[in-house]
């Protein structure tokens, strides 16, 4: 009787790891995926490139795009799913209402309902396949606050404390849910540039507090962060280095990034991912 138990517990064990061995393969062999949300960096929104009757692959030299055609080796895989929304904050992600579709304008990857809620169901419905995730959120917020203050600096001051604190909540809550459905997947948080020429004595303590803050959020979450704040802003430097990398030099004053712009935040985030990875 005892050896017959033995002899059946070996086989259930050998059927267990054909199992494994099988679903590997499976997995290995099935499309593999980076998803992209967040707000117009993730999107790769360029003024330039803005006119009546745009269509989203107009806007193709953005992060997303370049840091995927390098996790492709030239071959296939994994596949860009980009739910970025220009204009999306940190609330309109999780309940809804992108303001460039409500503007009638596409997304690269149309979604119903909110961002969050589009993220959960890919995360849940390709568990296992989402190779890579990353997260641009953080200028809306602030634009929203600085508004609200109607750009009086006492009020900033006063406030930029609590408004941050409750920004990094909303992140926080935005990175647990992914965690939550893709527990193993690379998260990079992408973190936030100054583009406030001329006024970098005041502005750079508040965006230094705000990627503070999310690198905080994205390390609790077992996120990366990648700080592009060195390069775009490098100690000393009077606004001279955002004019390759952003439009804010060019007549129509863009502070979205340039084609080298979204370049250099695609190899900082590379340099949050796993070796070997690219």
């Amino acid at each position: 009787m005892a050896r017959r138990m033995i002899a059946v517990a070996m086989l259930v064990a050998a059927t267990i790891v054909a199992g494994i061995g099988e679903s590997a393969a499976a997995a290995e062999g099935a499309t593999r995926y980076y998803l992209s949300l967040g707000d117009s960096l993730a999107f790769g929104f360029q003024s330039a490139k803005a006119h009546p009757g745009l269509s989203a692959s107009e806007f193709d030299s953005g992060y997303s795009d370049v840091l995927a055609r390098r996790l492709q080796h030239g071959r296939s895989g994994p596949t860009l799913v980009n739910y970025g929304c220009p204009g999306e904050s940190t609330t309109s992600y999780s309940l809804g209402g992108c303001p460039w579709t409500m503007a009638g304008l596409p997304l690269h990857d149309p979604h119903p309902g909110s961002q969050a809620d589009a993220a959960r169901s890919f995360l849940n419905t390709h568990r296992g396949r989402v190779d890579l995730v990353t997260v641009s959120l953080w200028s809306n917020d602030a634009n929203e606050f600085i508004q609200g203050c109607h750009v009086d600096p006492i009020c900033i001051g006063d406030n930029a404390p609590r408004v941050i604190g409750e920004f990094a909540g909303r992140l926080s809550s935005i990175l647990n849910v992914l965690r939550e459905a893709a527990p193993d997947t690379q998260v990079v948080v992408v973190g936030a540039v100054d583009v406030n020429v001329g006024a970098f004595a005041f502005s750079h303590p508040l965006i230094q507090a705000i990627n503070a803050a999310m690198a905080d959020v994205a390390d609790r979450a077992g996120a990366r962060f990648a700080d592009p704040f060195p390069v775009f802003n490098p100690a000393g430097d009077t606004g001279a280095a955002l004019c390759p990398l952003t439009g804010v030099c060019s007549p129509v004053r863009d502070t979205h990034p340039s084609d080298l712009g979204y370049q250099v935040l695609a190899d900082l985030i590379a340099d949050q991912l796993r070796p070997g990875a690219l």
